[in-house]
């Protein structure tokens, strides 16, 4: 049976503090991830002017169908040194999973300067790998 995928719209925001931090890098893979809107808006439009594919994760810590798909990320990461690979967590940014339209988890948005080129949404490794693929062109 395949894993749950979750429906944004059913769940509540936490009401934690932030981490204003700047991006960082997971460990033992090259994935960046976002604590702060105002640093994603910033390196965002930093991409816009850059042919380089971005491939934005949209997680959140309870999420175990996002979970499932860490360990792929990681190994496309490692695989696609041409692209970026991005982890946001849509608790901490809200905003920019909504103006990203992600209702559903895990989401993976395909963006190339500025402009969304493919979603893939739910644990679909291979469907992720051909997107990413045909896009890194």
């Amino acid at each position: 049976m395949p894993p749950t995928i979750y429906n944004l719209k059913s769940f509540s925001r936490s009401s934690g503090s932030f981490n204003y931090s700047t991006p960082k890098t997971d460990s033992n893979s090259n994935l960046l991830t976002f604590h702060s809107t105002d640093k994603w808006n910033a390196h965002f439009k930093a991409a816009k002017e850059t042919n380089k594919l971005m491939v934005l994760d949209f997680t959140a810590t309870w999420c175990g169908p996002c979970k499932l798909m860490d360990p792929v990320l990681q190994d496309f990461s490692a695989k696609y040194t041409d692209a970026e690979f991005i982890k946001i967590d849509v608790e901490e940014l809200n905003e920019v999973s909504q103006a990203l339209q992600v209702y559903q988890l895990p989401t993976f948005v395909l963006v190339k300067k500025g402009k969304v080129v493919d979603r893939v949404v739910g644990v679909k490794k291979e469907e992720l790998k051909r997107s990413i693929a045909n896009h890194i062109k």
